[in-house]
């Protein structure tokens, strides 16, 4: 499967017109916390609400979505097509047999508090996960360093050995907090 992921420019305008609330997430929206590009990228994410699933889709009616359903096994995704609860990962590209060119991933939002995917009762009040960044939101580097934190890949650690820096004495206390026990990064976190 081919990746040539789209210039971040080109999907933020791209996005720009949906009206249904998204944001950059990924590799590229801690680059954009950091302030500079410190490594190269496979792919772009961009996030949506789960409940806007359908909004975004509609939006994208002329781009071939695929669904990892179940994750790792990509499918053809409808427009229209309601996703199940566990369907979290969309890969699009312009036209089938083209590369892929960004990720659409689908948050979980219970009233306004954003809720982990892979643990429930990490949660935090949907008005601290964005930050405005240039015309358009971003996701906040300790949610997305979470994010990173299962199966720790050389860039992951990459971005954790940027990140951590820069962030906030809340920031780290939320990221320690969020982490499970036990876990590298936060008794590095600890440790510090």
């Amino acid at each position: 499967m081919t990746w040539e992921h789209a210039p971040l420019p080109e999907i933020i305008a791209l996005f720009r017109p949906l009206k249904a609330l998204w944001w950059l997430s990924g590799g590229y929206a801690l680059e954009r916390a950091v302030g500079h590009a410190y490594r190269d990228h496979g792919d772009l994410d961009l996030s949506v609400r789960r409940d806007d699933h359908l909004a975004a889709r509609a939006h994208l009616a002329g781009w071939d979505c695929h669904v990892a359903d179940p994750p790792g096994e990509l499918r053809p995704w409808a427009v229209g097509e309601v996703l199940p609860a566990h369907a979290h990962d969309i890969w699009v590209r312009e036209h089938p047999g083209g590369p892929w060119r960004f990720q659409l991933m689908l948050d979980e939002i219970e009233g306004d508090e954003w809720v982990y995917r892979r643990d429930p009762a990490v949660r935090r009040p949907l008005s601290s996960l964005l930050v405005a960044d240039d015309g358009f939101l971003r996701l906040s580097p300790e949610v997305q360093l979470l994010f990173k934190s299962v199966g720790i890949r050389p860039k992951d650690e990459v971005d954790f050995e940027r990140v951590v820096p820069i962030l906030t004495e809340a920031q780290l206390d939320w990221l320690v907090s969020a982490l499970p026990s036990g876990h590298v990064w936060r008794q590095r976190l600890l440790s510090e």
